[in-house]
């Protein structure tokens, strides 16, 4: 467990490291050794220890230190959890930096956020340096271990806090209203979620004798950064990170991995299930595994097959474990969507659209906030250079999260729907006027109208309504659109059309241009361009 009084990130880890110097703490398994071109094999504590030692020495040398922002685009490897932890431990905040962003999106989040410093893949950094002289920023681009001294001057720093309510991380969240937001993430927000996750319990119960967890979420995310990686230090635990999910050698990897517990996403069950029945599929040690999103229709049938619980949770980057609800216990109710009960340390509400609590059994917008005397223990601090959108996610007290539920007489939690306007496609949130903003940089396009549609593997698609200004193919936008943002934002589908749903006052009406995309899913003029989104890789081995 975390003991009482830690302040930092670092400090968790170091007291971990010395109760469990010769435990395995990060495990690279060889397949995704090969992806990346770096040493499988377990690191023990006592040796990460040693590395982060090595790397608070490189990075002091070259003048980074407190309040610092530092950008880290390092996909899946386990350098990046030894970076964050030497950053941490100097007073610095990580900036992870999604792989798939491309030039536009890299643009906006060094515009702002201002790092004070870019560590990065190699492949990765000439893109990364273009993309800070558009956004006007002067900032060193280097590679893990290469840090070059000559930190610019006028490097941002964060709010001078202390200990645990001191910045840790930035993640940037994809808005509802355009831009991503960055939410600020203290010391005490990752600290929470690893004391929240050892002591759970239930059919979630973390051990303390060498819990070993896989997962292949990506590690830029609040998910694989504060569940994953702090639930193990808490535990002493050993993390094997993949670099994503493979259907096919799943369960090799977590059969080579000796994976205890893991963590997945609703696709995931989604594809396991459509795989051929193997005796191999219930040759493994997992004990359960933590997500959301499972469809309900394929619960029952996928926990019976593999043998473990599937235990559905609901959170946000913003929430943190401040306010997450979980079905880990033992009368969860399965195949139903349900994500819990809610704890005796979060209070909630369901509210309709002018804030009122609805009837009971009605859906509404779920309000959260920590029960006790502060409502925001353990949520993101603000949002970064924007105090208005701050103001209105705490609106009334309660932080509103955009999510539909309802619950039952039980106290059992039911997600709906999503009130905002978000895509969700295999777990990425992706913010429609965005779409449309990258979208309306094109010179052909004329206007543009970004919907979700549903989709059996995904959950949902990304379909574009474009008008144009001249004939253009939708093969041709795509590919544009891949230079553009990340792979998983880009139309799968794209219908020409004359004009699109506007109000009076020329913007787009969501629920219309909702209803016309699902009506041209089915158009034969629609194209399909799902086959087209694809990771944009860089000097990376494929498996």
């Amino acid at each position: 467990m975390i003991e009482p009084g830690t302040q930092t990130v670092f400090d968790a880890f170091a007291k971990t490291a010395h109760r469990f110097p010769d435990r395995p703490m990060l495990n690279v398994l060889p397949s995704t050794a090969n992806v990346y071109g770096i040493s499988s094999g377990e690191m023990t504590y006592a040796d990460a220890l040693a590395r982060v030692d090595e790397l608070t020495g490189m990075l002091t040398d070259a003048g980074y230190g407190t309040g610092m922002r530092v950008g880290l685009l390092l996909e899946n490897r386990p350098e990046f959890f030894l970076l964050w932890l030497a950053l941490n431990r100097i007073g610095a905040s990580a900036v992870p930096i999604n792989p798939d962003l491309r030039l536009a999106e890299l643009t906006f989040l060094i515009g702002h956020c201002e790092p004070a410093l870019i560590i990065a893949m190699a492949p990765r950094q000439d893109e990364l340096r273009k993309a800070a002289i558009a956004a006007g920023i002067t900032v060193p681009v280097a590679s893990p271990g290469a840090v070059p001294s000559g930190r610019r001057p006028d490097a941002v720093t964060a709010e001078p806090l202390e200990g645990a309510a001191r910045e840790a991380a930035v993640l940037y969240t994809s808005g509802t209203t355009g831009a991503p937001k960055g939410c600020v993430l203290p010391n005490r927000y990752f600290l929470l979620a690893g004391e929240w996750y050892a002591g759970v319990g239930g059919l979630a119960d973390l051990r303390d004798d060498g819990e070993r967890m896989i997962t292949p979420l990506p590690i830029f995310h609040m998910n694989a950064m504060a569940y994953s990686f702090m639930a193990m230090l808490a535990v002493g635990g050993c993390l094997t990170v993949l670099d994503r999910f493979h259907p096919r050698s799943w369960w090799k990897d977590v059969g080579d991995a000796q994976a205890t517990c893991l963590h997945y996403l609703g696709v995931m069950p989604s594809m396991l299930i459509g795989l051929p029945a193997s005796p191999a599929d219930k040759a493994h040690s997992v004990r359960f595994g933590f997500g959301a999103g499972v469809d309900p229709k394929i619960q029952v049938a996928f926990e019976t097959r593999f043998g473990f619980p599937l235990v559905e949770a609901w959170a946000m980057t913003e929430t943190g474990a401040g306010a997450v609800i979980a079905a880990s216990t033992s009368d969860r109710l399965v195949g139903q969507a349900s994500i819990g009960r809610v704890g005796a340390e979060v209070e909630t509400m369901i509210a309709d659209d002018d804030g009122n609590a609805v009837d009971a059994g009605d859906p509404g917008e779920l309000l959260v906030r920590r029960a006790g005397k502060d409502p925001r223990f353990g949520f993101f601090s603000h949002y970064y250079k924007d105090a208005e959108a701050t103001a209105e996610a705490w609106a009334g007290g309660w932080f509103h999260s955009g999510d539909i539920v309802r619950e039952d007489s039980d106290g059992n939690m039911f997600f709906v729907d999503r009130k905002k306007n978000v895509i969700r496609r295999s777990g990425e949130n992706i913010a429609a006027v965005e779409v449309e903003s990258i979208l309306m940089h094109h010179p052909d396009i004329e206007a543009a109208g970004v919907a979700a549609v549903p989709d059996a593997m995904r959950g949902d698609e990304v379909f574009a309504c474009l008008k144009v200004r001249r004939a253009l193919g939708a093969n041709d936008i795509v590919e544009w659109c891949l230079q553009q943002m990340a792979y998983y934002k880009v139309p799968g589908y794209v219908a020409f059309v004359d004009v699109l749903p506007l109000t009076a006052t020329q913007k787009i009406q969501r629920s219309e241009l909702k209803a016309l995309a699902l009506e041209l899913l089915t158009d034969p003029a629609t194209a399909n361009t799902v086959h087209l989104k694809k990771r944009q890789l860089a000097g990376v081995r494929t498996r």
